[in-house]
């Protein structure tokens, strides 16, 4: 348990960490920066520790160019400019968006069924984010003007959730179907991301000669951001999948705006204010119901694998 609570602390400190980075350095700056360095580290990494993996065809092309447009470009451009204007706890709570834009995605594209349970579980999920997306406005997301009763910078972070939950079903069908390691196709997307996103910054955002405004606080926020989250927590991630269900890991994954708010109100002496713990009781309880069916499940198999093992320990 102790593992899956530290993993979803380094994806909290994520927040922290870019919102800092922010004070010194352009929201697509620091993106593209961030992940071009990245990018080449695991491509070299891969090129050296195993050659025999680093490959590309370029019948590949596209749907690697995808997953660096959607989940390393836009994920970052849209996430990083909301958070430039909302509040780190804020920004992590939209994110948990994803379980049910995921749900919601997988229909339409794969025709996966949703059954009334789990229908109801994503009807009380998306009101859950109706507090704190009505009620927790500050005076610096206003300054990005409203298209409705949402923030420009709200809706930013949601196109960020919804490019991260395509992204990852594109990563998943590069490794699965195309046969691309993790790594190579992390790197590959970070790299051709990361050079997106620094040629959008050098035509929109003031090089002179960086658009940094003090750089060792710049640098320091940078490399740590590549070492917690496109360094640890991707592997820690993949290594916590073999030791427990998928369904459990994305449960878990709730507890991220918690630490995010602590760690906000500890380093950036960000206000938590009540709509924030409204919203999130009803979205636990929509995440509840969602995966109730697959966590019965769950512990069934549980309780039938403990069983087989009695079973073959009596008979021996």
């Amino acid at each position: 348990m102790f593992p899956v609570m530290l993993l979803y602390a380094l994806f909290a400190s994520v927040f922290t960490i870019a919102k800092t980075g922010l004070d010194y350095a352009q929201p697509l700056f620091l993106v593209g920066s961030r992940m071009l360095f990245a990018g080449i580290i695991m491509l070299a990494y891969q090129f050296f520790c195993n050659r025999k993996e680093f490959t590309f065809k370029k019948e590949h092309f596209w749907r690697v160019f995808r997953l660096a447009l959607f989940n390393i470009y836009l994920t970052n451009v849209f996430e990083f400019w909301g958070l430039k204007y909302l509040t780190s706890f804020k920004t992590c709570f939209i994110y948990s968006l994803s379980p049910f834009i995921s749900a919601i995605l997988s229909y339409f594209l794969f025709a996966d069924k949703i059954s009334l349970r789990k229908g109801f579980g994503l009807a009380i999920g998306f009101f859950g984010f109706l507090p704190i997306l009505m009620c927790g406005s500050s005076s610096s997301e206003d300054l990005t003007g409203r298209i409705l009763f949402l923030s420009w910078a709200e809706v930013a972070v949601i196109f960020a959730a919804i490019s991260s939950v395509y992204g990852w079903i594109l990563l998943k069908q590069l490794v699965s179907e195309n046969g691309y390691s993790p790594f190579m196709a992390n790197g590959l997307s970070m790299t051709l991301g990361g050079t997106m996103a620094l040629f959008h910054s050098s035509i929109s955002e003031t090089w002179d000669p960086l658009p940094v405004s003090q750089m060792f606080p710049f640098l320091e926020c940078a490399l740590l951001l590549i070492l917690v989250s496109n360094l640890i927590c991707y592997n820690l991630y993949g290594y916590l999948l073999k030791r427990y269900s998928a369904t459990f890991i994305s449960f878990a994954g709730f507890t991220t705006p918690f630490f995010t708010a602590l760690f906000g109100w500890f380093f950036l002496g960000e206000i938590v204010t009540w709509p924030f713990y409204l919203s999130a009781a009803i979205v636990l309880a929509g995440l509840y119901t969602f995966y109730q069916e697959e966590l019965k499940q769950e512990i069934f198999q549980s309780k039938n694998r403990d069983w087989k093992a009695k079973e073959v320990f009596n008979n021996n």
